[in-house]
């Protein structure tokens, strides 16, 4: 494949991922959606340690799991039909640039969440929404896959474009630590302006370096289906997944397991930010400079992970990251008496596993997608993924609700990942590559 296609597609996800890196993840909820500028000043005047304050913050963060998890249910309804309609009209790219569009509104929208109460849902509404389209987009981003890949190098290329996403995110949270240790260079920074600021630049980063897979990527020709209504296209996916489950089983049983692990590393990422403020007392300055480690460990080891994939194929990858993570997962909940030192190495380590186990996911069923379907089978991928996306965030907010510490809501994650290692382990890999 010529490398400028490659290069093109794998740069979409260096430009989207700090919708996840800065915004969800690391900087945007964890540092101020999710902090006492959208409490009540009276509880949020009790200071830390106090119970009604501590509880108030554990409800914003229950908040933000409800939200995120409600756009997981809207995803699930609509992406597999989407991404068939994508695979009948050959217009990937189209749809790939709404979804794209949509998350660049939303975070030019964050500049309007200013550092009140009244203003914490529309946050979380901005954030799900950009979250909705971002996976809408990003189903026909991971059906290109195979228009810049050949079968002995699906893993390699899928792991070139987890880790451009990785260290995108790195360079987008040290563009960060820079301004915030420069003191924004004298910008008024008083009713969350900093933070608000940040969402304009992800939007600008985003626009800067998502254009060229327009450009220089292939659009897949049609596959000649019958164009259908909307709801008959739900007729066609459910007689197209029976026809998967008569003929591919493999293809949904691991549909169903990666479902469920793919939400366990969700949540991950998704609370590990909030996890480091709030349970290891991390500044904001120290949570930025874990996302940096974390994001450049990631990249790295998911770029490297490729090569294994390509060589022992996506199973064996994806198995062994995801007993790390329980291990990893559960040091870090265990050890947290002896402080900071052990999120700074558990963290890590769990970085270093998640990326490989998402990108050998990924190229599991570019093998084995029917062609001229990969948009639907990234699609079921997709809303498979989605129909247990209140998993994870319910997991970890029961767990707080009931403990009232956010610690334990590690716990309640660490379930949903050893769940879904245990479905994969009943995953045959119907297309090993072939070692050479």
């Amino acid at each position: 494949m010529p490398r400028r296609q490659v290069v093109s597609w794998a740069l979409w996800d260096w430009a989207t991922q700090p919708l996840n890196t800065v915004i969800i993840t690391f900087v945007f909820t964890a540092l101020y959606l999710v902090s006492d500028a959208f409490l009540d000043p009276v509880v949020a005047a009790l200071g830390e340690g106090d119970p009604v304050y501590d509880r108030a913050l554990a409800g914003l963060a229950s908040d933000l799991g409800i939200g995120l998890a409600v756009a997981g249910v809207l995803i699930a309804l609509i992406a597999p039909v989407l991404g068939q309609r994508a695979d009948v009209t050959g217009r990937r790219k189209a749809w790939l640039g709404l979804g794209t569009a949509v998350v660049v509104l939303c975070l030019f929208g964050l500049f309007f969440v200013e550092a009140d109460p009244r203003f914490f849902w529309l946050g979380v509404v901005l954030i799900a929404v950009a979250s909705i389209f971002e996976e809408i987009a990003g189903v026909n981003y991971n059906a290109l896959l195979v228009s810049v890949s050949t079968p002995r190098t699906i893993g390699k290329v899928s792991g070139v474009g987890w880790g451009m996403g990785y260290l995108g995110g790195i360079i987008a949270l040290t563009l960060i630590v820079i301004a915030t240790q420069a003191d924004w260079w004298g910008m008024p920074t008083d009713n969350g302006m900093a933070f608000r600021v940040i969402g304009l630049g992800c939007a600008i980063w985003a626009i800067a370096f998502a254009w060229p897979l327009f450009v220089f990527v292939p659009n897949p020709p049609a596959n000649n289906a019958q164009k259908v209504g909307l709801l008959e296209s739900y007729r066609v996916l459910f007689r197209h997944v029976a026809e998967l489950w008569r003929t591919s089983r493999s293809v949904v049983w691991f549909l169903l397991a990666s479902a469920v692990f793919r939400d366990g590393l969700a949540g991950i990422f998704t609370f590990g930010a909030l996890i480091a403020a709030t349970s290891f007392g991390f500044s904001a300055t120290g949570v930025m400079l874990f996302g940096i480690a974390a994001n450049l460990i990631a990249g790295v080891a998911t770029m490297i992970a490729g090569w294994f994939d390509d060589r022992f194929g996506p199973r064996a990858v994806i198995v062994v990251s995801l007993t790390g993570i329980v291990i990893a997962g559960l040091a870090v909940v265990l050890l947290r008496d002896l402080g900071q030192i052990v999120f700074w190495i558990g963290g890590l380590a769990l970085s270093s596993l998640v990326g490989p186990a998402q990108a050998a996911s990924r190229s599991f069923l570019g093998r084995v997608a029917p062609a001229g379907r990969e948009a639907e089978v990234f699609g079921l991928y997709a809303t498979t993924g989605r129909a247990v996306s209140f998993l994870a965030p319910g997991m970890f907010a029961l767990a707080v609700a009931v403990t009232g510490a956010t610690i334990w809501g590690t716990l309640g994650v660490l379930l949903v990942v050893l769940a879904g290692l245990l479905m994969m382990l009943l995953v045959e890999d119907p297309q090993r590559a072939p070692h050479h």
